[in-house]
């Protein structure tokens, strides 16, 4: 219950823009999986955050992946944004067991898309006709991405969004942190593997390197979190973040996460200066994460599923795979998608307008 596998002719970004044209020019990306996970009662309180529920809740991450498809999502990613086997250590867990639970986290996602898809259409592809009363334009696939969290996601003190690494942290460093941990999770098959909240190039480079001394065949994406609309978190220019992601032959989209929505806009069209590979965004709500108590503070941003009314523009700008981050939920996701699909109809109209009427003699 996959959709086809990569071809021998296919390069890392040809899958993902199959897929895409598969599923007429865009894809939704599922939301927050902490947010939903404390919504179900889940106690989070840990430095393995959601991946905490891999040993004791895995049901509740099938509930909120299956959650997310119902909405409308095409892309569900995987509890192991700080699944990390360094983690797992520190909490008396094996490096066996902890490989095992990376597993599982990919495992627990293909399960609720063949729970999914086997209630839908009996096939590898969502084929629902309808979305919230609006006619689907393509079949869309739905794909597993798992989750690869920054080395500031494992410190769990906030450095995702300040790229603060110390200066005692190397490229060498950073890839031998990462290596064993990308290699389980792409050798448990997903669809794609997301590298998430990247805060400066140094990691982004690290990741590049990665891929291809590991020859990894999974399309990857790559995405930055910015707290100004032109820089990484870190100060690094994003247009210089992007050039790292689309020059690297395995990575298959670049974008941002957990960023404020109103940035977003200008980010797309900076990245899209340097990018010719797709586009992947999702922003959060707006709110800022304060990391001495672990919560989000109201910021400057939209709340909710307001922030929704951008997605249009966003799509404009050169974004096709659209979806939320933290503080996000299944009504945000199937918001994303019926905007996404407004967008499209407006813009076929704006084509048909573009054509004079002819008359028939």
């Amino acid at each position: 219950h996959r959709p086809a596998a990569m071809g021998r002719g296919d390069g890392h970004d040809d899958a993902l823009r199959r897929w895409l044209r598969e599923a007429g020019g865009w894809l939704v990306v599922d939301g927050a999986l902490g947010t939903e996970l404390e919504a179900h009662g889940a106690d989070l309180q840990d430095e393995l955050w959601s991946a905490r529920c891999l040993v004791s809740a895995p049901h509740l991450i099938r509930k909120v992946h299956l959650d997310y498809l119902d909405a409308g999502a095409n892309i569900i990613t995987t509890a192991s944004y700080q699944a990390t086997l360094q983690g797992f250590q520190s909490r008396g867990v094996s490096r066996e067991q902890g490989e095992a639970l990376l597993r599982r986290s990919v495992q627990i996602a293909q399960e609720a898309r063949a729970i999914f898809v086997e209630g839908r259409s009996k096939g590898p592809y969502a084929a629902r006709d309808e979305y919230d009363g609006v006619a689907s334009r393509a079949r869309r696939p739905v794909l597993v991405a798992a989750s690869v969290g920054s080395y500031g996601a494992y410190l769990a003190d906030g450095s995702e969004y300040t790229g603060d690494y110390g200066r005692s942290v190397t490229k060498e460093a950073l890839k031998n942190f990462h290596r064993r941990r990308l290699q389980v999770l792409a050798d448990a098959g997903p669809d794609l593997i997301a590298f998430e909240t990247i805060p400066n190039k140094l990691e982004a480079q690290a990741y590049a390197e990665l891929l291809e001394e590991n020859d990894i065949s999974i399309p990857a994406w790559f995405s930055f979190t910015s707290k100004d609309g032109a820089n990484a978190a870190s100060g690094d220019p994003i247009t210089e973040c992007a050039a790292i992601a689309d020059s690297c032959r395995r990575v298959a989209a670049v974008g941002i996460n957990c960023t404020a929505p109103r940035l977003i806009h200008g980010l797309v069209l900076s990245i899209s200066k340097v990018a010719s590979k797709p586009i992947v965004v999702y922003p959060n709500t707006g709110e800022t994460y304060v990391a001495e108590t672990k919560e989000w503070v109201a910021g400057g941003g939209a709340a909710g599923t307001d922030f929704v009314s951008c997605v249009g523009k966003w799509r404009q700008a050169g974004a096709s795979l659209v979806g939320g981050c933290c503080r996000t939920g299944p009504a945000t996701v199937r918001a994303i998608a019926r905007a996404l699909r407004e967008a499209d109809a407006a813009s076929d109209a704006d084509a048909d307008d573009d054509y004079p009427a002819v008359a028939v003699l």
